[in-house]
């Protein structure tokens, strides 16, 4: 006679499948999937249960892995790339299978991880959103973590942004470097030039753009603690008489003339009703032939939601908005600039958020030392998400060129650029 299973493995056989790769186990002893997988998920308790049923898709996920509820063996990408398909939650029948193997008794409220972010509605009370104030403490909140952190997950690029590999067995390091230099090159920077970067991050880009092509740079960003690494790293290049990073809002800047404005990774931050007036603004700090570089991630059509999921929005880049990339061309277009060039490096994203998981598991102990374990695995599993949504073109990332055209015309851009890189 058959031995029935436990209820926990045939509901989760139900849901992913009597062929998953995943090798699940159950806190009531029971298990699915192939004994030898090399990733899975294992449920220490019914409250990874509870945070599930409640908050059905990735917020509930989440919350049981980042409380530690649900645990994650073999490579987190792995498991999330199997459990996609529920990322939004069970349809409903499926969500009904569930709740009646079950038992209604998993359908408690639980406090969530204090990881998370409250929700749009009661961020409200803070101030509206994109403002100032608002703004500064989203930015905050994300950045200001730990910046030994980053170093262990970005590497000595410090760069935070979708980097370009040049060859297939490029490294990340080259491959940021490698960003950085065709950024400059688009913006066709030569020595004694004025560059503007607006939300510097730690600064990678002005000190790069110094160091290689001779530039006077200022960059901002609304992080403190990216501003005091920054600066104290420009000094230590022997870069400070010709670079400055300051904690400084982008629209506070005062300075005009600039010979070109790199924005990389900031325009994701702006959101989709402030897109005009940011535009006019970055126009209004160049001189007439001036450049832009805008690299931003991108929804895939302009016919996509600007809000993010609950997961990002809570957990990583709260008030982030995402526009297609027609949509960001059009403001440009409509406030100040011509647009010369655009391209796609969605692949290249992918690429760049695999080596950050990689590092990023390399140093766990000492990851989860600097920030906690909650936010390590925050970061873990948004990195591993992103990666998965770029190599599913869910999301994008795009550079356009933009430039200020003087009253007779000229927008002093060769013919056929190739950017030498």
């Amino acid at each position: 006679m058959r031995r029935s299973r436990p209820k926990l493995a045939r509901t989760f056989e139900y849901v992913l499948g009597p062929q998953t790769p995943l090798r699940i186990t159950a806190y009531d002893g029971s298990s699915v999937g192939p004994p030898d997988a090399p990733a899975g998920i294992e449920l220490t308790s019914p409250t990874a249960l509870s945070y599930l049923l409640t908050a059905p898709g990735q917020l509930g996920l989440a919350r049981a892995y980042v409380t530690g509820h649900l645990r994650v063996f073999g490579d987190v990408y792995t498991v999330l790339r199997t459990l996609a398909p529920w990322a939004n939650g069970l349809d409903w029948r499926s969500a009904l299978r569930v709740l009646r193997d079950l038992g209604p008794g998993h359908l408690r409220r639980l406090p969530p991880p204090a990881e998370e972010m409250p929700g749009r509605f009661r961020r409200g009370v803070r101030g509206l959103r994109h403002s100032k104030g608002r703004d500064s403490q989203a930015i905050s909140r994300h950045y200001d973590v730990s910046n030994r952190f980053y170093e262990l997950v970005l590497g000595p690029s410090m760069a935070y942004t979708c980097a370009c590999f040049p060859t297939e067995d490029a490294t990340l390091d080259q491959a940021q470097a490698h960003k950085f230099d065709l950024v400059c090159r688009k913006l066709d920077l030569r020595p004694g030039m004025r560059l503007l970067d607006v939300g510097c991050g730690w600064g990678g880009m002005v000190a790069h753009a110094a160091k290689h092509y001779g530039v006077h740079a200022l960059g901002v960003t609304l992080s403190r603690q990216q501003a005091q690494w920054g600066q104290k790293h420009i000094v230590a290049e022997g870069l400070a008489d010709r670079v400055e990073v300051r904690h400084l809002d982008y629209r506070d800047v005062t300075e005009t003339g600039f010979d070109a404005v790199s924005s990389i990774g900031l325009t994701e931050h702006v959101g989709a009703r402030n897109l005009p007036g940011y535009f006019r603004f970055l126009a209004g700090r160049l001189r007439p032939g001036g450049r832009l570089l805008n690299h931003c991630i991108t929804r895939p059509t302009t016919q996509d939601p600007h809000r993010t999921g609950p997961f990002i929005d809570r957990y990583v880049f709260p008030d982030g908005e995402l526009e297609g990339i027609g949509e960001i061309l059009a403001a440009m277009q409509d406030n100040g600039f011509e647009v010369r060039h655009e391209e796609n490096l969605r692949e290249h994203y992918a690429r760049t958020l695999a080596g950050w998981c990689a590092n990023l598991d390399a140093a766990w102990d000492e990851a989860v030392a600097e920030a906690g374990l909650g936010r390590a695995r925050v970061w873990a599993l948004y990195m591993a998400a992103s990666r998965l949504s770029f190599e599913r073109r869910h999301i994008e990332l795009h550079q356009a060129l933009g430039v200020k055209v003087g009253e007779d015309g000229d927008a002093r851009m060769p013919l056929r650029p190739d950017w030498g890189v």
